[in-house]
């Protein structure tokens, strides 16, 4: 555990009050029996830029990026390279970097060279596992960027090309598509999508006129950037802008379906900004198979307008759940131990869903949230409250005995506007970010720019569950699959396996910004017979999905999960 050693000799003095406080405390209320199993380190005191937007790349580097034109940053760019920009409002020569790359294993991180500005962006990983990253501000607002995966050690760069896009794309949603393409919706000012890359029959100079984010758009605070984008397993997009979602037949142009408004009617996009997920994808085999969406936090209706009255409303603590596959869909609700604004989801290898960063009251924007919120929640997906499936922690801090919400340490680093989220292959959770400024601000405000980043680690890596925890065997790291195909998977525990309790999951890594994590999806694979040899390791035959519409073509971690313990994962590429 990494602290901040200057708050040292204060704790000392603090000491006995706060143990009086703990004790109190933890007389009145039992604390979730996994919570303390989590943990946060301190990786980066600084990296020198804030982690605005996150994406993992299949050799287990993150490319993180900021935006580019606020002046400089506190990286320097190697060689003595610089940015020349005539079109930049603050600086028209910076040498400093915007981007870097970040290295899991040996956290460590290199300065990467941004040309245009990438700031409130959108992108996602594509089938050969290149980053291809949309839009942006001013002279970035129509271009396209690709970062590919470095090989061996070579070090690769940021590629721009020109204006490809065919409108400005700021605050626009990316979803990648079954065909290999992502679709890119609205963006500030721009009620259509388009394509990329374009097929020869598409105009490049005209979008596609999207009548919904008209519909959603709230006068004075939008409410209907970064939408929610989700591909359904039916081949169209659940697409939530506001606190409406409908189904969309991108190929036809075509709503096929409304469903109802989200209960209480509150925003969720941004600047109320809550976020979702596409919760996991099983009985892949099935005639039918059937796809949940949660929907978590976000602002009242007209919390943006307030703040400049020097109001900061209370955050929405209600989660949505619903499932879109059903003809007769409707929203169940649930409640969060507390309000949250800004929040990440992220989705855990076990098919838990961890709630993270953001504020308890406000919005998002320069300066308009308060009261941070430091302790994430874990969210138990097929739980149903206390003693509910294997590890699933009891209680939540609500006190409903129906809650699937497990609280966790807290951070002592506040993650507001502008911070990020994304899981990486060994099952931590990278955290960096947080800036509420139009500059970097380090000193004489509530929020400082924060260019810390952080690991949370999930119960699970805790050593007690050393011996429950799976180490896959076969296949090796970058296998390809085939759509269908059955393949063979080898895996051993250091204790008793229970082979009933085992499953595989599939991940994509998504692009993370502004809350919400693009094209994230979780999928669990069909297991046949398990032979078990000695009592602690197995082999069993796996199906991949079945099609391009359950899991695109690109690059997937591959976990073994055992009692709800994850394995480390490995990369597989699916075509």
């Amino acid at each position: 555990m990494a602290t901040h050693h200057h708050h040292h000799h204060l704790l000392l003095l603090l000491l006995p009050a706060m143990f009086f406080h703990l004790l109190l405390f933890s007389l009145t209320f039992p604390f979730p029996s996994r919570a303390s199993d989590s943990q946060w380190e301190l990786l980066h005191k600084t990296i020198g830029i804030v982690a605005m937007h996150m994406q993992l790349l299949n050799n287990d580097r993150v490319i993180i990026f900021d935006r580019t034109d606020f002046g400089f940053s506190n990286l320097t760019l190697p060689n003595g390279t610089c940015r020349h920009d005539l079109s930049e409002k603050v600086l028209k020569t910076d040498c400093t970097a915007h981007s870097i790359e970040y290295d899991v294993a040996s956290n460590t991180f290199r300065a990467l060279f941004v040309q245009t500005d990438v700031w409130c962006s959108s992108g996602g990983a594509v089938a050969d596992g290149t980053l291809i990253q949309t839009g942006g501000y001013n002279d970035g607002e129509r271009k396209i960027r690709s970062f590919s995966p470095c090989k061996g050690s070579e070090d690769c760069e940021w590629q721009e090309s020109d204006n490809a896009l065919a409108v400005r794309r700021w605050y626009s949603t990316n979803h990648y598509l079954p065909e290999g393409r992502q679709i890119i919706i609205g963006g500030r000012r721009q009620f259509n999508f388009e394509f990329y890359p374009k097929r020869k029959t598409e105009d490049k100079n005209k979008p596609y006129v999207f009548p919904f984010l008209f519909q959603t758009n709230d006068k004075g605070a939008e409410n209907n950037l970064y939408p929610f984008v989700v591909l359904n397993v039916d081949g169209n997009l659940f697409i939530f802008a506001n606190n409406r979602a409908i189904l969309f037949d991108y190929e036809n142009d075509a709503v096929v379906r409304t469903y109802p408004e989200i209960p209480g009617g509150d925003p969720r996009c941004y600047p109320s900004t809550g976020s979702a997920v596409l919760l996991p994808l099983k009985n892949l085999e099935a005639a039918r198979v059937e796809a949940e969406v949660l929907v978590c936090g976000g602002a009242r209706r007209g919390a943006f307008q307030l703040v400049p009255k020097g109001v900061f409303s209370e955050a929405l603590d209600s989660c949505a759940r619903i499932k879109i596959t059903d003809p007769n869909a409707t929203w169940a609700v649930e409640t969060m131990p507390m309000g949250r604004v800004m929040n990440d989801m992220v989705m855990l290898p076990n098919g838990d869903v961890l709630i993270i960063n953001g504020a308890q009251s406000g919005t998002a924007g320069w300066e308009r949230a308060e009261n941070p919120v430091l302790q994430p929640v874990i969210y138990k997906t097929n739980g149903s409250g206390s003693g509910s499936g294997s590890g699933s922690g009891s209680g939540s801090g609500s006190g409903s005995g129906g809650s699937r919400f497990v609280l966790q340490p807290a951070s002592d680093i506040p993650r507001m506007y502008h911070s990020t989220a994304i899981l990486v292959r060994d099952g931590r959770v990278i955290v960096g970010g947080s800036n509420p400024h139009e500059k970097y601000m380090f000193s004489n405000v509530a929020y400082p720019t924060e260019l810390s980043l952080e690991a949370f680690s999930p119960f699970y890596l805790g050593s007690q569950f050393s011996d429950l925890r799976p180490i896959i065997l076969e296949p090796s790291s970058h296998t390809n699959l085939m759509y269908g195909e059955k393949f063979k998977m080898g895996i051993k525990v250091n204790g008793a396996l229970v082979p009933d309790l085992l499953s595989v999951t599939m991940l994509a890594p998504p692009f993370n910004t502004h809350s919400f994590s693009m094209n994230q999806r979780l999928l669990v694979l069909s297991v046949g017979d398990v032979k078990v040899s000695g009592n602690s390791s197995c082999e069993f035959e796996v199906t991949a999905p079945g099609s391009a519409v359950l899991a695109p073509p690109t690059f997937y971690m591959l976990f073994a999960v055992h009692q709800d313990i994850p394995s480390e994962g490995i990369w597989i590429k699916i075509q």
